[in-house]
C-alpha cells in the first residue's frame, strides 16, 4: 500500500444506482455512480437534460435514497441528519416569504438554526456584504426583488449556518451579464473561505471561468471528470468539448 494517496473528499458517491417505477416499468436515472469533490474546490457538474444531474444532488441533499450504494458528505452517510448539516443549497428556481424583508428572512433563519442573538446581526451583515446586497435592499420587501436579488439573498440564507459544502444548481439560470458576474465572484469568495461549492450550470462560459473540476454526466453515467485544461485540450472551448462527449 505503501505510495498510495488518499484523497481527501467533501462529497463522495461509492456505486450509487436510482430507479424509478414508471407503470409496470423502472427506470435507471443514475446507473453505479462513483465520484468524489476535493474539499476546498469548485466542482462543475454538467450533462444534458435527462442525463441524471438533478437525480444525483437530490440524493447528495438526501431528498432520495439510492436504489443502491451510498453517498458520503465528509465522510458521512448523507442520510444521517449530522451530515446534511454540513450543506447549503439553492435550487434552480429559489422561493422564499415574499412579504417579508431580506433582513427578516435571515433573521428568521438564523433563529432556525440556533444562532445565538448577539451574533446574528453580525452574521447577516458579513453575509449581506458577501451575496452583494446593501442595506437598502435588505430593507426592502423581497416581493420586490429582481431575480438576481432573490437569487443573492436566497444563497445568504442558504450560507447563514456556515455550511461547509454549498450546493447550487443552475446558480445564473436567467440573470443577465452583470448578474451573472456576480454570481461568478460569490462563488470565487466562498472558495476563498475553504468552502467546498458544487454546482450544476448548463452556462458553460460560467464553469469554464469558475471551476477546478468538471464532470459530464450523460445517461446516468459519469462520461468524463477531470481538470479542465486537461480535458479540453484538443477542442476550442468547452462548448466544443461538451457536445463531443454527448454526442459519442
Amino acid at each position: 500500500m505503501a505510495g498510495r494517496i488518499i484523497m481527501d473528499y467533501a462529497i463522495e458517491t461509492k456505486k450509487i444506482s436510482m430507479e424509478f417505477k414508471v407503470g409496470k416499468n423502472s427506470v435507471k436515472a443514475v446507473d453505479n455512480l462513483s465520484f468524489g469533490v476535493e474539499k476546498g474546490s469548485v466542482f462543475g457538474f454538467l450533462g444534458p437534460n435527462g442525463a441524471g444531474k438533478s437525480t444525483v444532488m437530490h440524493v447528495l441533499l438526501g431528498f432520495l435514497k439510492p436504489t443502491a450504494g451510498v453517498a458520503l458528505i465528509n465522510g458521512k452517510n448523507v442520510l444521517n441528519n449530522a451530515a446534511r448539516q454540513s450543506i447549503g443549497y439553492l435550487p434552480e428556481h429559489p422561493e422564499t416569504y415574499k412579504f417579508l424583508t431580506g433582513q427578516e428572512l435571515l433573521v428568521n433563519t438564523a433563529k432556525l438554526f440556533g444562532i445565538k442573538k448577539n451574533h446574528i446581526g453580525s452574521k447577516i451583515s458579513d453575509l449581506m456584504k458577501l451575496v452583494d446586497l446593501d442595506e437598502q435592499v435588505a430593507n426592502r420587501r423581497i416581493v420586490t426583488y429582481s431575480r438576481g436579488m432573490m437569487q443573492r439573498i436566497c444563497l445568504a440564507q442558504a450560507l447563514i449556518n456556515d455550511p461547509s459544502i454549498v450546493i447550487l444548481d443552475e446558480p445564473t439560470n436567467g440573470l443577465d451579464p452583470l448578474g451573472r458576474e456576480t454570481i461568478r465572484q460569490i462563488i470565487a469568495n466562498i472558495k476563498s473561505e475553504g468552502k467546498t461549492v458544487f454546482f450544476s450550470s448548463h452556462e458553460l462560459s460560467e464553469v469554464a471561468t469558475v471551476c477546478d473540476r468538471i464532470s459530464i454526466m450523460v445517461q446516468g453515467q459519469i462520461r468524463v471528470e477531470g481538470e479542465l485544461s486537461e480535458l479540453v485540450q484538443g477542442s476550442k472551448d468547452l462548448q466544443s468539448y461538451f457536445m463531443e462527449v454527448i454526442s459519442e
